[in-house]
């Protein structure tokens, strides 16, 4: 005799959510579980289910899940329903080659446009990323790694740029990356960010692209060896 049905990841998140919740905040709360890693790709959304966690109809929640599908956050199947969107490892590896070209684009304006308040900004994300680093904290260091990146980036004042940028980089986030680092790789990375900082606030261009280029060439080498683990829910 089967035991009872175990509760969806997802929907243990959204357990506390509040009754009655407009359309805006169910996807916000769908794309921040997906995004964090909480609910892996290729996990199924149940509709009925989100939709009574949020004790609305199934309108709104649908209206979400098509938000998400033109992010490619979700994939939905006929009669298969939706579920957290899947990649192949060599897609993957294209993002982070995508990543790369549009970062060293923006961050080639951002120099000349970053003043002393941009410099604030990235030297508190530098120092939450340190500190996550130390502390050996995965999921933080994850998530401050992306805060230090854009700290750099934002100055250069391309819209379009940074809008797709975040939305290279968030394709990527589901499998959450950063944290399936060892300690060597992680040191390495981090060192390549000390000398980010430093060179963006110097204002020296050339140095920044220099180091940013090994950094994502260590990035790149890290993401190729990805697709040979089993723990990681890459598409076949």
């Amino acid at each position: 005799m089967p035991g009872p049905r175990r509760r969806s990841i997802l929907i243990s998140r959204l357990a506390d959510k509040p009754v009655g919740s407009p359309q805006s905040v169910i996807l916000d709360e769908l794309r921040a579980a997906i995004l964090e890693g909480e609910v892996p790709p290729g996990s199924p959304i149940p509709v009925d289910q989100v939709a009574t966690a949020f004790g609305v109809s199934r309108i709104p929640v649908r209206e979400a899940l098509m938000t998400l599908i033109g992010e490619g956050l979700v994939d939905h199947r006929p009669n298969g329903g939706y579920r957290v969107a899947m990649m192949t490892a060599h897609e993957f590896g294209e993002f982070y080659l995508v990543r790369e070209a549009l970062e060293t684009a923006a961050l080639r304006s951002a120099v000349a446009l970053a003043g002393a308040d941009d410099d604030l900004k990235a030297q508190q994300a530098h120092a939450a990323l340190d500190a996550a680093v130390v502390a050996g904290d995965a999921r933080a260091h994850h998530r401050e790694s992306r805060r230090f990146h854009l700290a750099l980036i934002r100055p250069c004042r391309m819209r379009r740029l940074l809008h797709m940028l975040d939305t290279a980089w968030n394709m990527t986030e589901p499998l959450q990356p950063m944290s399936h680092l060892d300690s060597a790789e992680r040191e390495s990375l981090h060192g390549d960010h000390a000398a980010m900082l430093t060179a963006f606030t110097d204002r020296d261009t050339d140095r920044l692209l220099t180091v940013c280029a090994d950094h994502h060439r260590r990035l790149q080498s890290f993401v190729a060896t990805l697709s040979s683990r089993e723990d990681i829910p890459f598409q076949s």
